[in-house]
């Protein structure tokens, strides 16, 4: 079945470059220029999912989610914007929002995203799961308590977030952004090196020497747990 993706976004070279990346990945994606027409749109039911820029004409962007979320619309929505501060992503999340992403970005990472929203609405009835399994590695989610092989691991509390993100998300590429925003819950700063530290402590106790590794690097892009 095709996923269904509304685009919200007034600028007709940014528009163009998430329509050829998305149906290029197979998708099917409508284009709307403006808030007012977009939040018509948005309304009229049928999309799996919706990009929302943050200024828009017409109506801006967090009047458009207020109003569908007010309505009882809750398709899952991405902002984007040229905003980046953390005031703005907050504003967006705190309206509804399900995700922030910041001009310019990538379009792998804004793919990747994407199939995240998809995934969480997918998995959304069997959010009662009380443990995550993933090849050796068996995560107990009301004890935290980690296993791999049924050897358990003392993780501190956030190599454990890590662990659990990128478990949820097995098998699919995890942006440095992404796992920065999940676990620390602010803006990427590329400047930083507190992703290699806690992810090379991570590594060290779920792949020790000698056991096939779950957790591989993506070369310019993230990390997989596979």
């Amino acid at each position: 079945m095709t996923t269904r993706v509304l685009t919200i976004e007034d600028d007709p070279l940014t528009a163009n470059e998430i329509v050829t990346e998305l149906k290029k990945c197979g998708f099917d994606v409508d284009w709307v220029d403006n808030g007012t027409d977009g939040l018509a749109r948005a309304m009229s039911g049928g999309y799996d999912l919706i990009m929302l820029d943050r200024m828009l004409p017409g109506l801006d962007g967090l009047t458009v989610l207020t109003t569908l979320r007010t309505v009882g619309v809750q398709t899952p929505v991405l902002m984007l914007s040229a905003l980046g501060d953390v005031d703005e992503r907050i504003r967006g999340l705190r309206a509804g929002g399900d995700d922030y992403l910041t001009k310019p970005f990538d379009p792998d990472e804004l793919v990747a995203r994407l199939e995240v929203l998809l995934r969480r609405r997918r998995e959304a009835p069997a959010q009662n799961v009380s443990t995550l399994q993933v090849g050796p590695l068996v995560v107990d989610l009301i004890s935290r308590k980690v296993k791999r092989d049924g050897v358990e691991i003392a993780l501190l509390p956030t190599e454990y977030r890590i662990l659990e993100f990128m478990m949820r998300l097995s098998g699919q590429t995890i942006t440095r952004t992404m796992l920065f925003e999940e676990v620390w819950g602010y803006h990427f700063d590329p400047g930083t090196n507190l992703i290699d530290v806690h992810m090379g402590r991570l590594r060290k106790k779920i792949d020790p020497p000698g056991v096939k590794a779950v957790i591989q690097t993506v070369r310019g892009s993230g990390y997989i747990l596979s």
